[in-house]
C-alpha cells in the first residue's frame, strides 16, 4: 500500500486557531470542489464539543445548507470531524475562506435562533436520534459566532504556515 501523505495531517494543530479554512480544493467533472474545514474548538487547547451538541449542529448545518435557495445545488457534504472540533463543509463553486465566512456565519447565526424540533432526530431519520442536545448545539454557535466569526483576523481564515 503507498500511503500518500494527508494534507490535513500537515497542518500544525498547535498553533492552529478556530476558524474558516480551505482544507482541500478537488476537481470533479471540470468543477471545483471545496473541503472546508469549520475549526469550532482550537485543536488540544480547549475541551472539544460533546457528542450530542456535534450530532444537532450536524443535522441543523446540513438542513440549513440543503434547503438554503442559493446553497442546495452546491452543498455536498456537511458533518462533524472525529476530533469533535468542529466540521467539514463540502461546496463547490464557493472557493475561499472568505466566501465560506458569510455563509457558515449566517448558518451559525440560523442555528442560534434554531427553536423548534431538531430536523431528522426521530428513529426512522437517525441512526442515533436520541443522542442531540439543541440547547448545547446553540451555546456552542453562539460562542464560535460571537468570538471567531463576528470579527475574524487573519488566523481564522488561514491555517498557520
Amino acid at each position: 500500500m503507498d500511503l500518500k501523505k494527508i494534507v490535513s495531517f500537515t497542518i500544525d494543530h498547535i498553533r492552529m486557531s478556530r476558524g474558516v479554512f480551505v482544507s482541500r480544493v478537488d476537481e470533479v467533472g471540470g468543477e471545483k470542489v471545496v473541503t472546508f474545514d469549520i475549526r469550532m474548538k482550537e485543536p488540544n487547547r480547549e475541551p472539544v464539543m460533546d457528542i450530542p451538541a456535534l450530532h444537532t449542529i450536524e443535522h441543523l448545518g446540513a438542513t440549513y445548507l440543503r434547503n438554503h435557495p442559493e446553497l442546495a445545488d452546491r452543498t455536498i457534504y456537511f458533518g462533524p470531524m472525529g476530533c469533535r472540533t468542529g466540521c467539514y463543509m463540502i461546496l463547490r463553486g464557493i472557493e475561499t475562506s472568505e466566501e465560506a465566512l458569510t455563509i457558515v456565519r449566517d448558518m451559525m447565526r440560523w442555528i442560534v435562533d434554531f427553536n423548534d424540533q431538531v430536523p431528522g432526530a426521530a428513529a426512522r431519520d437517525c441512526g442515533n436520534w436520541r443522542d442531540h442536545n439543541l440547547d448545547m448545539a446553540r451555546w456552542e454557535a453562539k460562542k464560535f459566532l460571537t468570538e471567531v466569526l463576528e470579527h475574524p483576523r487573519p488566523e481564522n481564515l488561514q491555517y498557520p504556515a
